[in-house]
């Protein structure tokens, strides 16, 4: 993948607004309605022509479709897998369980959005059945990328899925992350083989620590999450790392964070990933003074560090100089600027109906990010 050569390049996570009548659709779809497929195509291929200009007219050097032909992130594996029905009863957060009137509030501001906590459940072997989507959505990209420097791609790791879509069927829970692993690894493989770089999402790494094992010791945890690293090990072989990038999050959301594992106890297995890239958030609040963990746990010399500058649930718009000195201070403890490229802390539409920044801001938003990179690149090169 590029790396930051001559000045620092600009990418974000992955997904990005959608329309409001692709959403409408999505939604319906997810929902078991039936959706005429050349109205949902034509909406597809709009809304990602117009993902593509508006980004690249902000300054996205990396980037990709916005996920506008996925209902969610990680739920859309129905489309390609079987296996999956009825209803997951994802637990609550530990910040929803001693804060019901946040949970109370983001109900009634968001009530028509795509599944996020009762997702469809494993009721049977999971199986990849259907390459025919990720193959459109790559073709899609590469023919309509063109003005990025790169493109991406992005697809779950086993774990997020195993985590939202749970387990009704398995022995065990490492026996479920175990066979998404070999069923998703299709799905990598076809982002690679399409020559995309490939982006790992795998939120399930930190935001799991107090949702689905909030039940765990710490210790107990590490573990679990060990295991779903080897899993996306599995997923991955055969794709060279400098291919891969792996994003990892506390959960896109405005909520209290209280309870977030620190980014200092999970590096360590984060490094053992066999990605080149870690895209990880600095812009939330709650993470902000972080960087001290890098300066503890030093990236490995392969890996490249896509730190989150932009906040993605927030509708203020950092301020160019402010994302500069967080890029200024990602090269201090990464210790090569060239290995330094801006990111966004998640993504701006993770689940479709479910966007906490407004369009319009988003596109303010990536712009300051591009405008900061070329303030810190000036100082940072010691040029014009």
């Amino acid at each position: 993948m590029l790396m930051s050569a001559d000045r620092i390049l600009v990418s974000h996570v992955g997904s990005l607004p959608r329309p409001a009548l692709l959403t409408d659709l999505l939604i319906r779809g997810e929902a078991g309605e039936t959706i005429d497929p050349a109205v949902f195509a034509k909406e597809v291929e709009h809304a990602t022509e117009q993902a593509i200009a508006r980004q690249v007219a902000a300054g996205v050097d990396v980037g990709n479709d916005g996920e506008q032909s996925r209902v969610a992130f990680q739920t859309y594996v129905p489309r390609c897998m079987c296996g999956f029905g009825g209803e997951s009863k994802r637990p609550p957060a530990r910040d929803q369980q001693q804060f019901p009137s946040y949970v109370r509030q983001s109900a009634a501001r968001f009530p028509h959005s795509a599944r996020a906590m009762n997702a469809p459940a494993a009721l049977a072997e999971v199986r990849y059945v259907d390459r025919k989507p990720i193959d459109e959505d790559a073709a899609r990209l590469k023919r309509l990328g063109t003005g990025f420097r790169e493109c991406f791609m992005t697809a779950p790791s086993p774990g997020i899925v195993a985590t939202t879509m749970l387990n009704q069927h398995y022995d065990s829970h490492e026996a479920y992350v175990m066979a998404l692993a070999k069923a998703l690894a299709n799905e990598y493989r076809a982002i690679h083989e399409a020559g995309l770089i490939l982006q790992i999402d795998s939120p399930d790494l930190a935001m799991e620590r107090h949702r689905f094992f909030d039940h765990l010791t710490e210790a107990e945890f590490l573990g679990q999450l060990e295991m779903h690293i080897a899993a996306i090990n599995l997923g991955l072989e055969g794709i060279p790392r400098d291919r891969v990038r792996l994003h990892v999050c506390w959960g896109n959301n405005d909520g209290p964070h209280l309870y977030d594992i620190p980014m200092s106890t999970i590096l360590p297995a984060l490094y053992k990933a066999h990605v080149g890239a870690l895209s990880i958030e600095f812009a939330n609040p709650r993470h902000q003074h972080e960087y001290a963990a890098l300066r503890n746990n030093p990236l490995p010399p392969h890996m490249l560090l896509m730190p989150g500058v932009l906040d993605t649930t927030t509708n203020i718009v950092e301020h160019p100089e402010l994302i500069a000195r967080r890029l200024e201070e990602a090269v201090a403890v990464v210790g090569d600027r060239e290995r330094v490229i801006a990111g966004t802390d998640c993504g701006f539409g993770t689940f479709a109906g479910r966007e906490y920044v407004a369009e319009e801001v988003v596109w303010v938003k990536l712009a300051a990010a591009a405008e900061g990179a070329r303030i810190a690149s000036r100082r940072l090169w010691g040029r014009r």
